[in-house]
């Protein structure tokens, strides 16, 4: 695995609390949390959509071996996937929402994208700008001059 913000806990704790935030919000697609578990959460979560996109046996195992429960595995081979099969990457969302009263700790909701009663909806995709011809430096030199002003030619009169 890369590397976890530590989250003041042990590795064992860590990653048995992550395993669980991962599968609850594939259970759930919505869960609140502080904003650093959530950080985290997201990067795991886009990477479990990956193994379901995937849908191999091996991708199988190594979601298998992380989340907890049969129900999520199914959910992320069947629904998920099939929901987030032409997109690239981004599949979930992080909303900062308020600060708990007890350690005023910022928290947030992360949930999946493009599904019934989201807090907010997916913006479109950005359209692409048209794509202009390539132009070799030479001719680029030359229509700069074109559109230069002339060039003022000092005129010197030392007739006097």
């Amino acid at each position: 695995m890369t590397k976890f913000r530590k989250l003041n806990r042990p590795t064992g704790h860590r990653m048995s609390m992550l395993r669980t935030l991962v599968s609850q919000l594939v259970k759930h697609e919505r869960i609140e949390t502080t904003v650093a578990k959530a950080k985290e959460v997201r990067r795991l979560a886009d990477n479990m959509v990956q193994f379901g996109k995937e849908g191999t046996l091996c991708a199988a195992r190594q979601a298998a071996a992380f989340v907890r429960g049969d129900d999520v595995i199914h959910k992320l081979f069947t629904e998920l996937a099939y929901r987030y099969k032409d997109r690239a990457g981004g599949y979930t969302r992080m909303l900062r929402t308020r600060i708990r009263v007890g350690d005023a700790a910022p928290m947030a909701y992360i949930e999946f994208i493009d599904r019934e009663n989201e807090l907010r909806q997916s913006k479109p995709p950005n359209p692409q700008p048209p794509q202009r011809p390539a132009m070799d430096p030479w001719t680029r030199s030359r229509l700069s001059r074109q559109f230069a002003p002339p060039k003022e030619e000092k005129i010197c009169d030392s007739d006097s």
